[in-house]
């Protein structure tokens, strides 16, 4: 048995040696990286909690390198412990970017297919895996064009935002980024690559929206483009009492066209809440807002915004106008601001060089972000708001309707039944070395027992980003969606070589 063992060892330690002469040897137009700075970075993301070191880094030069290199350790089959993880900016929470002893591939050094905008009447543009959002913006924009779906932040890929979903305050008239793309080329986990849209291997098409990475790596999209507006008007009011808070997001959600953008956000216990407002917006009643005090309440803020051209500006004031008349908000808390689209769209980049100036942007980001069904929401208020969550100053927690009807159901992605439900997301930053209430621990505290709250009262609650540790745990995530994943797995990525980082499935070595 020991000589066994020795050999089995000897056998794993030569194969672990051959491998990096087995990558360089493949012909590629791009290359691998063995060094320790370019792995370590490759184990780093934004939430800035899991570090697991690839063996080899990709950068690609071109969708043939990512195949070639995903069908080569495909064809190792089980006798090879690689896995293969694609990695965008590095804005993954926990880890799921990473291929522990595997291959990371940077997906931002795929530059081509080359960005290339279409116009007509159902304008789109065809862009690399790799892309950054904020750089489709600009480069739309030329044409008076621009995605209609997009995420609060736009410095991310659009292969990492498609394989979660997307969500911004746009998705309750258009959906979320998945449900605005047209067409996809994906490298799956055999090395094959495959074009696909809803009409064209439609089943593939599909699991890989929301899929997690597991069943392909995303190399182009296609994404619907509308008419770009030139301005926007930013507005913020605030609630003290959440049943009105909600029932006016759920109605202004519901009309056809009230704004373009609706988000919320919780605040508790926040000092000097509205002249921190006053940087940014304008009151519409300076001497009531100075007499608001917001210390030691509970606040839930609507934000909204209404898109518009420069010759549409007075049509666009009355319609604000009209809506705000009909909403229950507290009205000596109303402050509106007009920004270019550029400036709306990319205001959380302000807010990172703001931080990354004062060193704290590479910092634990113990995230939490939750899909709640509408019927379940007062009763989620009523416990975490005030009493789990005690106050916001760790970071923004956002909460605002969705239309389940704007979602496609044959995408991976898994949502509560309700025909509305909410996202709610706790987006807080951990102080290093603190072991306050601004310290990660805290944090990682204060999110499980939110959890364990969720489980408890069955409010079927859906993790959105999801992070789970178990076998059982992604089953129940799943429900009954789970076989049809499984199944999905089996065909497009039958040796487990995709997206391990995720710890969905295992792949398994002889």
């Amino acid at each position: 048995m020991f000589l066994r063992g020795f050999t089995i060892i000897i056998h794993l330690n030569f194969c672990l040696s051959t491998i990096p002469f087995s990558l360089n040897s493949l012909p590629l137009g791009g290359n691998f990286s063995f060094d320790e700075v370019t792995l370590s970075h490759a184990a780093t993301d934004f939430g800035n909690r899991y570090k697991y070191n690839p063996m080899a880094v990709l950068h690609p030069e071109s969708v043939s390198d990512i195949a070639a290199t995903i069908k080569h350790i495909w064809l190792m089959g089980h006798r090879s412990q690689l896995t293969v993880a694609a990695r965008g900016h590095g804005h993954s929470l926990q880890g799921q970017a990473q291929a522990h002893g595997g291959v990371v591939i940077n997906m931002e050094s795929l530059k081509v297919p080359q960005m290339k905008v279409h116009v007509g009447n159902s304008p789109y543009v065809d862009v690399s895996g790799g892309e950054l959002w904020i750089n489709i913006l600009h480069e739309t924009l030329k044409y008076g064009l621009a995605p209609r779906s997009w995420t609060d932040y736009l410095h991310l890929t659009v292969g990492g935002t498609l394989s979660n979903a997307g969500v911004s305050g746009q998705a309750f008239r258009h959906g979320p980024q998945i449900s605005n793309v047209q067409q996809l080329e994906i490298v799956t986990g055999t090395g094959d690559m495959v074009n696909c849209s809803k009409e064209q291997n439609g089943e593939l098409f599909h699991s890989v929206l929301g899929g997690l990475g597991q069943f392909g790596i995303i190399t182009r999209a296609r994404i619907l483009l509308e008419p770009a507006p030139d301005m926007v008007k930013w507005i913020r009011v605030l609630y003290s009492d959440f049943t009105a808070f909600t029932r006016d997001q759920e109605q202004l959600i519901s009309e056809e066209k009230s704004f373009d953008y609706i988000e919320g956000f919780v605040i508790i216990n926040r000092t000097g809440l509205l002249n921190n407002w006053r940087s940014s917006f304008k009151p519409q009643d300076p001497v009531q807002a100075s007499q608001f005090n917001s210390d030691g309440k509970t606040l839930y803020c609507l934000e909204l915004a209404k898109y518009f051209t420069f010759d549409q500006i007075n049509v666009v004031n009355q319609e604000v106008e009209k809506h705000l008349s009909h909403l229950n908000y507290i009205a000596s808390t109303l402050f509106v601001t007009e920004v270019t689209y550029i400036e709306f769209l990319d205001r959380v980049h302000v807010s990172e060089v703001k931080l990354r100036a004062k060193g704290l942007w590479n910092i634990p980001h113990p995230w939490l972000n939750l899909f709640i069904p509408k019927s379940k929401i007062h009763h989620f208020a009523q416990v975490v708001f005030g009493n789990i969550l005690t106050e916001t100053s760790n970071g923004p927690v956002l909460i605002y309707p969705l239309n389940k009807s704007k979602w496609d159901n044959r995408s991976s992605i898994v949502i509560p039944e309700e025909e509305i439900f909410y996202l709610v997301a706790f987006l807080a930053s951990a102080v290093p070395s603190s072991n306050g209430n601004d310290g990660l621990e805290h944090i990682i505290s204060q999110n499980k027992r939110i959890l364990e709250y969720c489980e408890r009262t069955n409010l079927g609650v859906k993790q959105y980003l999801p992070h789970y540790k178990s076998h059982e745990e992604w089953r129940s995530h799943f429900g009954p969606h789970w076989e049809a994943f499984v199944q999905r797995k089996y065909v497009y990525d039958p040796l487990a070589i995709l997206a391990p980082g995720q710890r969905i499935f295992q792949k398994s070595i002889t």
